[in-house]
């Protein structure tokens, strides 16, 4: 991939490329092996066996000024909100952006905005198919390639992976799109574990442009809520 071409120029270590050539010939990969590479691509992702523990890149790997705004989750069949989460236009500080109720200070907390907990009832469960609908702006430099890749487990069994394409993004330009997930048939065991275990069914979602990760947001989940859908 042209992206790997450039990454092995010379200004990298020895080290480095030796990891990356290990990397590209081998099969599984894992986060530490990813933690060591120049540039993480989307097929170095796809590779992992489970969620990552720490970020793969940092906050600042985001050089287009990309910024999401709105989420919110809706059944297709009722077109019921499941899930929805805004930033305040008034706020232009993205650490005050932290989830309600994680007891850390968002100065210190290094998932401020990267971090997502949901509460669902076990109803969630059985739906078939949601759409996510996601808003973001863009900075000044325009966006080719924009790709999202999901990936959910529970503990280290890999549920399903999500691949968006977002296309192309003009500069200074706010975006609206919605991502359909449907969700695959969950075996009973799995999915009672999944009940009686909240937040250890979790996902990665990288952000990728021209196949180079510069986002890289987590999220936990449980379902277990007590009000209904």
């Amino acid at each position: 991939m042209n992206v790997i071409n450039r990454a092995s120029a010379p200004q990298h270590s020895k080290s480095s490329l030796d990891m990356l050539a290990k990397v590209e010939n081998s099969g599984g990969l894992t986060e530490v092996e990813l933690l060591s590479l120049p540039v993480v691509t989307p097929q170095h992702v796809l590779r992992l066996d489970r969620v990552t523990e720490e970020y793969l890149c940092p906050p600042e790997a985001n050089t287009f000024g990309i910024d999401f705004t709105r989420f919110k989750v809706r059944d297709i069949d009722t077109s019921a909100v499941l899930f929805e989460i805004a930033k305040p236009v008034e706020d232009v500080d993205p650490v005050d952006e932290t989830e309600a109720g994680s007891g850390e200070d968002a100065e210190q907390d290094p998932k401020a905005g990267r971090f997502i907990r949901y509460q669902f009832t076990t109803e969630f469960l059985n739906l078939k198919t949601v759409g996510a609908t996601v808003e973001f702006s863009v900075g000044s430099k325009p966006v080719k390639n924009f790709r999202m890749i999901e990936r959910h487990f529970f503990r280290d069994t890999h549920l399903k992976t999500f691949d968006f394409d977002f296309g192309f993004c003009i500069p200074n330009s706010r975006n609206t799109c919605e991502h359909i997930y449907e969700f695959p048939e969950l075996d009973k065991k799995i999915r009672e574990q999944m009940i009686a275990n909240p937040y250890e069914t979790r996902s990665d979602s990288f952000y990728f442009v021209d196949n180079q990760l510069i986002m890289h947001n987590k999220a936990d989940y449980a379902y277990n809520a007590t009000s209904d859908l």
